[in-house]
């Protein structure tokens, strides 16, 4: 299996190629050169597998034995999997007026990242083992990655990790699981800027394809096709357990909604699609309503300001896995993706070509969701179930109540990011009282540990300086251990 840029500038490379890149060296983000196309038969097999299994079958599929010997993989997800609170790592919870929530949040962060994260984590590190190598990770984070990427490196002796976080703009508890990791591989930063911010001295640094090269840096934001890979096992969990047999012919679809930011999670179903899922796909955003205009109008552009939301984590100005939906629906098209995002890097803004945007709004349906509407929708779930919904998931859920007021369908799955106890701010403005795990509530107690960049600083030097220390230290550790 082949991975490609969608900008068509770079070298192909194989998977560990496009897991240790991050962005392609053309500015672009790599995809399969082609995708496996699976028969019926494939999917009443892969039916009746727990969603571990199907992420196994998966990431057999896109990585290959020669790079991952298949007993090696089984065992890697098996470990990343390994500290899940719920038995099936995934929970579908069905819930009145045809709700159903696929819940993505059992994990030690409870949200959704940390499932291809723990498995993303795993395999860099089978390689950094195997090739007695040393990375340091680069993340800018709205909320969650950021917490779920140090939790699935730390203390690990061949990554460190640098965090970039936006400070004041995610929940405090957030905050505080990103701040209280003590570990000497970790390395916080607390910025005074939003999400979008942020990324402009990651891009910078990336953009030194030397310093890249000299100290082995990669990204482990969604950009990393391994965190795309893991992600598409949503949907396949997702239709299975939601559809009523296989038995029909044609198969049916199920509407799965997706609640996001950055569209990870709606590039990974928009390749499952692609494979054969029989899949309708529903984009549900917040204020921050770049993905929703680009869906129904072919705006793809910046709007004035980012917006704050109660969906804090989809406070996000640039989608960048909107690439290779782009990439996708042109028909891995790389002169068409290559023109429109650079256009987009220089302007802000861009209208996409009458044919993408409507071969996009065939395969994609989207809604934008107030604040007002997230806490009715939390507000009318408790009621109904006393199930306690985050703000993210509220987002699904209110397309969901729309729907079924006007018609019923039980073919329909919300995916669920994160757990409402991340959000105590959210579920007190929706007027109901949250509930908080004991080792949520212990993070107060704790020692944090987080540099603060201010308004005027160089943040890219920062930046910079932090990966050259964290590079000499391995060195010397390397040095030491040899003597």
């Amino acid at each position: 299996m082949w991975y490609v840029s969608t900008r068509g500038m770079a070298p192909r490379v194989d998977f560990e190629g496009a897991l240790f890149s991050g962005y392609a060296p053309d500015g672009g983000l790599f995809m399969p050169e082609e995708l496996p196309k699976l028969d019926k038969e494939t999917l009443c097999r892969w039916s009746t597998l727990s969603y571990p299994g199907l992420v196994k079958e998966l990431c057999a599929l896109f990585i290959g034995p020669e790079l991952i010997p298949r007993d090696d993989l089984n065992d890697l997800i098996d470990q990343a999997f390994s500290r899940f609170r719920h038995r099936e790592v995934v929970h579908l919870s069905k819930l009145r007026s045809g709700l159903s929530m696929l819940e993505l949040w059992h994990g030690p962060t409870y949200a959704f990242k940390d499932l291809s994260l723990s498995c993303t984590a795993r395999f860099l590190q089978y390689f950094l083992e195997k090739r007695e190598r040393h990375v340091t990770v680069v993340v800018g984070t709205s909320g969650d990655t950021g917490s779920a990427a140090i939790e699935s490196v730390q203390g690990a002796k061949n990554v460190d990790i640098i965090v970039l976080l936006p400070k004041g703009h995610c929940s405090k508890i957030q905050e505080l699981q990103m701040t209280t990791v003590l570990k000497e591989n970790v390395h916080v930063f607390g910025a005074e800027g939003n999400s979008d911010e942020l990324d402009e001295p990651i891009k910078a640094v990336f953009a030194d394809v030397a310093f890249v090269k000299k100290h082995n840096l990669m990204s482990l934001n969604s950009i990393n096709w391994s965190r795309v890979l893991v992600q598409m096992a949503h949907h396949f969990f997702a239709y299975f357990r939601c559809t009523p047999s296989l038995d029909m012919q044609p198969l049916p679809a199920v509407e799965v909604v997706v609640p996001t930011g950055a569209a990870g999670n709606l590039a990974a179903g928009c390749i499952a699609q692609k494979m054969g899922l029989p899949l309708h796909l529903v984009v549900a955003v917040n204020h921050n309503d770049i993905i929703h205009r680009t869906v129904q109008q072919g705006d793809f552009s910046l709007s004035a300001a980012v917006k704050p939301t109660l969906a804090s984590a989809m406070d996000i100005q640039v989608p960048y896995n909107m690439e290779r939906i782009f990439w996708l629906l042109s028909g891995s098209n790389s002169q068409v993706t290559r023109a429109l995002m650079e256009q987009f890097e220089r302007t802000q803004s861009v209208t996409l070509p009458e044919e993408l945007q409507s071969t996009l709004s065939e395969a994609v349906a989207s809604v934008s969701v107030s604040d007002k509407a997230i806490t009715e929708t939390m507000g009318r779930c408790w009621t109904e179930n006393r199930y306690l919904l985050c703000p993210h998931s509220a987002v699904a859920a209110s397309y969901h109540y729309q729907q079924v007021d006007k018609q019923p369908s039980a073919m329909r799955c919300c995916l669920a990011p994160a757990s409402a106890a991340k959000f105590p701010e959210a579920v007190l403005a929706a007027g109901l009282t949250p509930e908080t795990p004991v080792d949520i509530q212990a993070l107060e107690c704790k020692e944090t540990r987080c540099t603060p960049m201010r308004r005027g600083d160089d943040w890219t030097l920062m930046l910079r300086d932090t990966i050259e220390t964290a590079s000499q230290r391995w060195k010397d550790r390397v040095l030491n251990a040899s003597e």
